[in-house]
């Protein structure tokens, strides 16, 4: 969602810091919150103010019309405040349909001023600007400000000047006012641009001789402006509507979303209900509430909420435990339903996410079959049949009542299932869409020829772009009348108005896509591309439609795709002018740019005039910049799809990314050649059901756009609708509209007057919104209706009184569709074509991989790490558990060294063992070599690693060596003596025995530590006993024979294997014959090392050359020829 609503404190707070203006702005911050948990005596500390003036208070809730409803109260001192207030307080009230209780209240200074002295002021956004209200009489009775105020709309890039307020909004004020006004209200402006409002009120705003008095502010800010916004805005806290409780598992799953590249959203309306909804997607997710209510389930609809954008297995685990455990925490004596539906996904792989639903399901099967749920499945996309498959093993195994459909079944079918209105079948047909895993069986790999001939009643295409017939530019004649259209249920004027939607003059072209297209495609997105390029060999295209991707983050290369059976090359730019010089063939650009980047890749692309078409799929941009975007595509005849859309399809022709989904779903729905519809929605979801139902009731799409669900999508639905309108190739047109905006009025518009004659099947989908209680914001940013106008119910009458085809319900749509289809075949507008089979498109290997087709020896095993899920597992065992227990470091080898959580003293012992190795100064030879790389100028790795290479049996390495010999000896029996001598007989030396400096006289203090540490809490020792019967042996001959720490810790570690209770003997044995233990000491050392690098360089030490004083050359005194 963007316009979100902002508290009346908030709305201050911005205003009060940022406004800039020469009038002077009284009571600057003077306003105190109250709650319940108020501490009145530290409040009167923090704002003294409250004990000396007369005061206001009321409800800070995002309640309309306070006055009126007697939730202000007026000039009272702090005792009649808090008397006020024990009435009010945590008492629930109602405000219009919805109750709810009073819990947070502003009390501010009281104004004393006259009737005369109050204004009312208010901005709000529309798609070709924003538009400035202003009428001099405010306060509770001002009424109905649309017909009373004066008005001024300042263009999108525009400026504000006070000569512009002066004159066409403070006509009825008096002249020693006029400037004070004008300059407060330019600064608002300016403040309401600069900070992101889409919505700012101030009523009344009161201007008397000390100044301007901002008394009610009602407001709303862009979300999605946070990053650009987050160093003035701070941490924005969105109230809920007024009505509904604000739940912690809505900032649960608010904060999951916020982390997330997909979509995860939770409203929860009646906790108590029984009907639980899990949808895929922002407009299926709408069509479902809708059919809930219209089924009568309102009042038992739980909640509303979607995941959709691909969330991975552990995000949509998550999102599904949160509903589960919301359903289950009490009961209802009718039991409870789940529907877990969605529409047809574009990319989203149907099986990974059910994988998260499923592993929920499992964890809540208890509390779910004592809540007697039953859950009902629908979905469908990319390997939509193995998540079914494994949704339905799920209730054969836990017993719960799961019923599975796919795409076979319309998609809110389930509904009338789950509230008993349907029969649920037994064992519902499965569609098993299979065509494009065959590989083609000729051993040519060119293009296959055209697969199917043009529909009978289809013109002969024509590949050039043709403009669309002249329209009148701009908005109505009448200036009041204009600037009422976006308050208004009006319908006035030519329908060439709807056409110039910004009244901007560039021709845009009615033919987006041919046979001939070519794309460049921002972003590497080279599973949308691969799609792109499947679709075009199957539609039996000459060539690719991508001809470059741009890419800036990587240097100038090619990337490697398929183009049926063999590999080609797509050339990958730094840079779109690039990009363009070299393709001039181009003329779509799809922006795979992320919200941040969408705007600037956007304003670049058109700065080329080859791009006719550009379509922006990410969501989340701000509208002030999307409308920017929109008023430059005007200017220049550019046509934007997006943002925040999957893009369109046309088949036989070009796909844009994802739209359609895979290969699968592009045959079941017939896209690979062209019909007779044309459909354009607002969800990119929706886009891929409505391919699904027209494939099943006509002979297929012609073209289909989704044109994005932001309040202000580039492109319009009537700028679409009058495109098909103009193609002879449609003979229907089809509209899925949206609660929200007032875009369907234009084709109602269209229609009276005749410009529009082809026949139009409409439904506008949130007809469920006035059923609620409160204000619910669905999905798409644009979903939300601010007037009567823009709801869903107001726009489908409209669309059926001007004459389109709608029907009773979503449920419906099919129907209707097949009924105007037959009727144009009946009077021979449509003369179905002969199929002919498609072209076979090999499978890619990933993805045969992922639906079990095909198996293959791995190049790598690994049995101690993976990180490919939600969080990093070592051996098992996730990070998060391993910092939980405090495993430290000791217990992180143990478990990616030998696999086992081993005992909290053996991972003591292992640390201590790191600690004694870590170093033993800078004379050694490994320390030697580091140093001396190091200040060869050498980096870090390659110091280390010169150090390291020192390692073996002479230094550093005898811990493996050690354990071994002494293993071996003790393991055969052999006394310590014996061992000795045969060592000695044998001329090898005992490793493990041994120092340059340390003796029996100068013990190692390293080794005693670890001596006590051992005794103290192995549970065994026997080895290391053997080992120092062996030392009081050498050092009765030699004092300086003694066992060194090598030695110790490799006999102590062979101990701790073979004691610990985790390794079996040939285990422990196994770790020893690998080389295990001479890694203790490389890890232990490198930290040595490593420390003697960053001290030769933080000391800028030169290059080191050995002194020749400290070289014995020995050369022959004379050699003779």
């Amino acid at each position: 969602m963007s316009a979100k609503a902002i508290s009346e404190q908030t709305a201050k707070d911005f205003l009060f810091k940022y406004i800039c203006t020469s009038s002077a702005v009284q009571n600057r911050f003077r306003y105190a919150s109250v709650t319940a948990e108020t501490d009145w005596g530290r409040l009167t500390q923090e704002h003294p103010w409250l004990l000396t003036e007369k005061l206001v208070v009321k409800p800070d809730q995002l309640i309309k019309r306070r006055g009126k409803l007697g939730l202000v109260g007026l000039n009272l001192d702090l005792s009649g405040v808090q008397e006020w207030l024990k009435s009010r307080l945590m008492k629930e009230t109602t405000v219009g349909k919805a109750k709810g209780v009073l819990k947070k209240f502003l009390i501010e200074p009281f104004v004393p001023h006259k009737q005369e002295e109050e204004f009312y002021v208010c901005v709000y956004a529309t798609r070709e600007g924003d538009h400035l209200l202003f009428h001099h009489q405010g306060g509770v009775e001002v009424g109905d400000v649309d017909a009373k105020a004066q008005r001024l709309m300042v263009a999108v890039d525009d400026k504000l000047g006070r000569d512009q307020v002066t004159k066409q909004l403070l006509t009825h004020i008096s002249d020693e006012k006029k400037e004070i006004l004008a300059s407060f209200i330019v600064g608002l402006f300016n403040l309401y641009e600069e900070l992101y409002f889409t919505y700012l009120e101030i009523n009344p705003l009161v201007v008397t001789q000390d100044g301007v008095y901002v008394l009610d502010v009602a407001a709303k800010i862009d979300a999605t402006a946070d990053y650009i916004c987050k160093a003035k805005w701070g941490d924005v806290e969105f109230p809920p509507p007024f009505g509904r409780e604000a739940y912690p598992e809505e900032a649960y799953i608010a904060d999951l979303d916020a982390k997330s590249g997909a979509s995860l959203k939770l409203t929860l309306l009646n906790p108590r209900g029984r009907i639980w909804t899990m949808v895929a997607g922002g407009g299926a997710s709408v069509v479902y509430s809708d059919t809930i209510c219209d089924l009568g389930g309102v009042d038992e609809l739980a909640n509303y909420g979607e995941y959709s954008g691909a969330p991975s297995e552990q995000q949509t685990y998550d999102y599904a435990k949160t509903i589960l455990s919301l359903m289950t925490r009490e009961k209802h004596p009718q039991g409870k339903v789940l529907i877990i539906g969605g529409s047809i996904a574009n990319f989203t792989n149907v099986a990974a996410t059910f994988k998260g639903i499923v592993r929920a399901i499992k964890d809540y099967q208890g509390p779910l079959k004592e809540n007697e749920v039953t859950i009902f499945v629908r979905r469908g996309g990319p390997n939509y049949q193995e998540g079914l498959r494994v949704m339905g093993e799920v209730g054969k195994t836990t017993g719960i009542p799961i019923h599975v459909f796919g795409t076979e079944t319309h998609m809110t079918a389930i509904v009338g299932m789950a509230l008993g209105h349907k029969p649920i079948p037994n064992q519902p047909p499965m569609d098993a869409h299979t065509a494009n895993f065959l590989l083609n069986s000729s051993n040519n790999v060119m293009t296959p020829a055209a697969t199917r001939t043009a529909s009978f009643s289809e013109a002969k295409p024509c590949d050039d772009v043709t403009p669309s017939k002249k329209s009148k530019a701009g908005l109505p004649a009448d200036p009041l009348h204009s600037l009422l259209w976006p308050l208004k249920n009006v319908v006035t004027g030519d329908w060439t108005e709807a056409q110039a939607s910004s009244g901007f003059g560039g021709a845009k072209a009615t033919t987006l896509f041919s046979k001939h297209t070519k794309t460049v495609v921002w972003g590497m997105q080279t599973r949308a591309v691969q799609g792109m390029l499947d679709f075009d060999y199957v539609c039996s295209r000459d060539q690719p439609s991508v001809a470059a991707m741009v890419y800036p983050f990587t240097g100038d290369h090619k990337q490697k795709f398929y183009w049926g059976h063999k590999e080609i090359l797509v050339p990958v730019y730094k840079s779109m002018s690039d990009a363009m010089k070299k393709h001039p063939e181009v003329d779509v650009m799809i922006s795979f740019a992320s919200l941040r980047s969408a705007f600037d890749s956007t304003v670049e692309a058109m700065q080329h005039p080859q791009i006719h078409t550009i379509a922006i799929i990410a969501e989340g941009i701000p509208e002030a910049l999307t409308r920017k975007l929109i008023k430059m595509a005007d200017e220049k005849g550019v046509t934007i799809i997006g943002p925040a859309t999957v893009g369109g399809i046309k088949p036989g022709c070009f796909k844009i990314g994802n739209t359609g989904g895979m290969l699968d779903n592009i045959l079941a729905s017939k896209l690979y050649r062209p019909g007779s519809v044309a459909y354009v929605s607002r969800s990119g979801g929706m886009s891929n059901e409505l391919n699904n139902i027209v494939s099943r009731t006509t002979d297929g799409v012609y073209e289909g756009v989704a044109i994005g669900g932001d309040r202000y999508p580039g492109s319009t639905f009537m700028d679409h609708v009058l495109r098909y309108q103009d193609t002879p190739g449609v003979k229907m047109i089809l509209v899925l509209g949206e609660i929200g905006g007032t875009e369907e009025y234009k084709i109602c518009q269209g229609i009276k007057e005749g410009r529009i004659t082809k026949p139009v099947v409409c439904w506008c989908i949130g007809t469920c919104a006035t059923m609620f209680a409160s204000e619910v914001q669905f999905g798409h940013a644009g979903a939300c209706a601010n007037q009567a106008s823009e709801t869903a119910v107001a726009k489908n009458q409209a669309l059926r009184d001007a004459g389109a085809c709608v029907p009773k319900s979503f449920d419906e749509l099919g129907d209707v569709i097949r009924t105007v289809y037959d009727e144009l075949v009946a009077s021979g507008t449509i003369v179905p074509a002969q199929e002919v089979p498609p072209p076979t498109v090999p499978m890619d290997y990933s993805w045969a991989r992922e639906l079990g087709l095909i198996r293959k020896p791995a190049s790598f095993m690994t049995s101690i790490c993976d990180e490919r899920g939600q969080e990093l597992i070592y051996a098992g065992m996730p990070i998060t558990e391993v910092f939980k227990e405090e495993m430290g470091l000791g217990g992180v080898l143990g478990l990616l060294w030998f696999q086992r959580r081993l005992p909290r003293y053996a991972c003591h012992f292992i640390e201590m063992c790191l600690m004694v190795t870590a170093d033993h100064g800078p004379a050694v030879s490994g320390a030697h070599n580091t140093i001396v790389c190091a200040r060869a100028g050498k980096d870090l790795i390659s110091s280390l690693t010169s150090g390291l290479l020192t390692i073996g049996d002479r230094f550093g390495g005898a811990l493996d060596a050690a354990a071994k010999q002494f293993s071996k000896a003790f393991d055969s029996g052999m006394l310590p003596m014996d061992f000795v001598n045969k060592m000695k007989k044998d001329g090898k030396l005992i490793m493990g025995i041994g120092h340059r400096v340390k003796s029996i006289n100068n013990p190692d203090m390293r080794v005693q530590i670890l001596k006590d540490f051992v005794k103290q809490q192995f549970p065994s020792s026997q080895l290391l006993d053997y080992a120092l019967d062996v030392e009081k042996i050498t050092t009765s001959k030699k004092p300086n024979l003694i066992l060194n720490v090598d030695g110790f810790i490799g006999v102590a570690f062979v101990d701790l294997l073979r004691t610990c209770g985790g390794f079996t003997r040939d285990e422990a044995d196994e770790f020893v014959e690998i080389g295990a233990l001479n890694g203790i000491f490389v890890l232990g050392r490198s930290m040595g090392f490593i420390g003697h690098y960053l001290d030769q360089k933080r000391l800028k030490q030169g290059l080191y050359r050995h002194p020749w004083d400290d070289i014995s050359y020995v050369l022959p005194e004379h050699m003779s020829m």
